[in-house]
């Protein structure tokens, strides 16, 4: 935790709700990963005696198909009209990174192909990019 004046920022555990959203569901995914984060800032927010949110930073990886629009839309309307209304939602990307299996090697895949660009392996472990995650969060004393 760094404590910046008036400012506390929190480190953070995984987002554990991963909703599909169907045929017609607009922004349901989203939605659904919005109450999320508004459930973890306020057991935040109670766990810590702070009062007022400024800014809520989540990390979101390239395979976990959020659409940063819907999810900042979503935010908006859950918090609405709530103690967090005023806060930022910051979304911060996580790009794909991988390991071949076979050759060592780290790279980055052309999604939604994770094969090796410098063997031409097709076994790969996943780096990086399928995080979801609070990672800060920014509040008022």
């Amino acid at each position: 935790m760094f404590v910046d004046k008036s400012l506390f920022f929190f480190t953070f555990g995984l987002i554990k709700m991963y909703a599909h959203s169907g045929k017609n569901g607009v922004h349901m995914h989203e939605m659904s990963v919005a109450q999320s984060i508004v459930q973890i800032v306020e057991e935040v927010l109670q766990e810590q005696n702070a009062r007022k949110v400024l800014k809520v930073v989540v990390k979101v990886g390239e395979l976990v198909a959020v659409v940063p629009e819907s999810l900042q839309f979503c935010y908006r309307a859950i918090t609405e009209g709530t103690e967090l209304g005023n806060s930022e939602l910051v979304i911060e990307p996580v790009p794909v990174r991988a390991q071949c299996l076979e050759c060592g090697r780290d790279f980055s895949p052309e999604v939604p192909f994770l094969v090796c660009p410098h063997c031409r392996g097709g076994r790969v472990k996943l780096l990086q990019g399928q995080e979801l995650q609070v990672s800060q969060l920014e509040v008022e004393e």
